[in-house]
């Protein structure tokens, strides 16, 4: 059974978005490519620009429980970072899709200098919570 999700779960706030782009660097997506896969360790966030994302998450026996196009602005990685934790998903950014990624260092970094962005953060990992719940209830 494919789990329907929201894909606006991941949409970050502009201002939050405009912050971490400041001490982003440019991901190359010259062809498909695989930002991380669910078990790897968290070392960042994934910021998507223009293009398409698709995130999917998989169960032990390997079938595809949910796959869904993430839309631009979507802010990939955060549990895994915040609760320093493997990702849970798996994403992979489209050929000439704009990806930008922010270190976990620099994540931290960010969040200690501004800490008003974290309600911001806080926001997004709270929407990404509500509509798991509601996609595993329905």
């Amino acid at each position: 059974m494919l789990v329907q999700f929201d894909p606006s779960a991941f949409l970050a706030d502009s201002e939050l978005l405009s912050e971490l782009e400041k001490v982003a660097s440019k991901i190359d997506c010259q062809s498909d490519r695989v930002l991380f896969e669910q078990g790897d360790p968290a070392v960042g966030l994934y910021i998507v620009g223009t293009g398409t994302t698709t995130i999917s998450l998989t169960s032990e026996s390997n079938s595809t429980i949910m796959k869904v196009d993430v839309v631009s602005g979507s802010l990939l990685g955060l549990p895994g970072v915040l609760g320093n934790q493997p990702y849970s998903l798996t994403a992979v950014a489209r050929k000439g899709t704009q990806i930008s990624f922010v270190s976990l260092m620099d994540f931290s970094a960010l969040m200690e200098s501004n800490p008003s962005l974290s309600l911001k953060v806080l926001q997004v990992l709270a929407a990404e919570v509500r509509t798991a719940r509601r996609a595993l209830y329905e």
